[in-house]
């Protein structure tokens, strides 16, 4: 197949609208099932290499949840623990823990549930019929895989009345070395951003905390992956083999660090025992338990708990999660790493994140003001590494 005609563009007014290869030979995908639209196939061949390229660094199975060319989480194929399992909807999944593609998307959908809504999904091995099972369940666009088995192709293709849209990627294939688009008539061209990131990045640290565990080290790798196929300005937080928490697509790198936190800190408190006991009330799907438990962390929790209102989301009333509680959690958190697709330009960031526990730092360094940067980090204790090399990705 040279070419694929898609319904429309970006919005239904922009037609006509396809995907070809400009040499004329064939395209590296094959559609299984489906009609996968454009902004579909644009995060469906960024979620591929980021998961590819998290597969390459770290040996592990790699799995990523897409929503408008940004990941919502990656992770790899890391067993969930139980709190964890609750926490992401999946404790019922029968042979969850024997399949490690399956924990890896099971982490990635579970990260932040609320932009994962209607995702496209990467995996970066064969999907399997344990992972199949994970997404049949969620509110899902597609997914892109190298190979899919019989079973799972099976189970997939029963989603959404048999609409469902199912990509396989020729896991060969490399793309030109000079990438082209055209912006209002205009061509741009550059080198493909082709960048490898792995340990070796890591070497330069320039904190008095010179102790990078390789657990630790492998969080910096997934989120700086993470970073190099996010919207810029991008900061990335992670924890335990997975993201937790991407801030996209900000004009001030505060704000990407501020959202990133934000939902770093949903990602905790979602574990926390007096969300895990909530009980919703019969008849409230999965996309509604998400919103639900949103809005009972939120600072209006009154919407969901408040006397009349809260019979319609649960079967008993919930307990009170003040403020104060969550801020008495979250401050026993620690551990946590943190990416940025460029240097930090103010130490506000440091102490931003700090906030959410993050113990270890990667980004590129080569502010004017590098050294109250690494002064914050050093009151921290934070490990904290200059990559050298900026992740913008557009």
């Amino acid at each position: 197949m040279r070419e694929f005609e898609l319904k429309y563009g970006c919005n239904p007014n922009q037609k006509p609208a396809r995907i070809y290869m400009a040499d004329g030979e064939e395209l590296p995908v094959e559609i299984l099932n489906g009609r996968p639209g454009y902004i579909n196939f644009l995060d469906a061949f960024n979620a591929w290499q980021l998961v590819k390229e998290i597969r390459e660094s770290t040996g592990q199975p790699a799995a990523t949840s897409f929503k408008h060319v940004s990941p919502t989480s990656a992770a790899i194929g890391k067993k969930l623990p139980p709190d964890l399992k609750r926490s992401c909807f999946v404790e019922d999944i029968e042979g969850l823990d024997d399949s490690p593609l399956a924990c890896a998307y099971a982490r990635a959908r579970g990260t932040d549930r609320m932009s994962s809504f209607g995702d496209f999904i990467a995996l970066s091995d064969e999907c399997d019929e344990v992972t199949a099972r994970v997404v049949a369940r969620e509110v899902s666009d597609g997914i892109i895989a190298p190979a899919y088995s019989p079973e799972a192709l099976r189970i997939l293709k029963g989603k959404r009345k048999g609409a469902y849209n199912i990509v396989r990627i020729d896991p060969a294939y490399t793309p030109a070395p000079v990438e082209r688009k055209q912006v209002f008539g205009v061509t741009f061209e550059q080198g493909r951003n082709d960048f490898k990131i792995d340990r070796a990045l890591l070497g330069n640290i320039v904190t008095k905390n010179k102790t990078l565990p390789e657990d630790k080290a492998t969080d910096l790798i997934i989120s700086l992956i993470t970073l190099k196929y996010t919207q810029s300005n991008s900061v990335c937080f992670a924890a335990d083999g997975q993201a937790i928490g991407v801030g996209a697509g900000q004009q001030s790198r505060i704000h990407c660090t501020r959202l990133a936190a934000q939902k770093a800190d949903l990602w905790h408190l979602r574990r926390h025992e007096k969300a895990l006991a909530l009980q919703f009330a019969e008849g409230v799907g999965r996309p509604e338990k998400n919103n639900i438990i949103d809005l009972y962390l939120s600072e209006t929790p009154e919407e969901v708990t408040g006397e009349g209102v809260w019979r319609q989301y649960f079967a008993v009333r919930p307990e009170p999660f003040s403020k104060e509680e969550q801020a008495e959690y979250l401050a026993g958190i620690s551990g946590v790493s943190l990416g940025s697709d460029a240097f930090f330009p103010f130490a506000d960031n440091i102490e931003r994140a700090a906030k959410s526990g993050v113990s270890y730092v990667a980004e590129p360094g080569g502010s004017v003001r590098d050294d109250l940067v690494i002064e914050a980090a050093d009151r921290h204790n934070m490990a904290m590494c200059f990559t050298g090399m900026r992740l913008f990705h557009h």
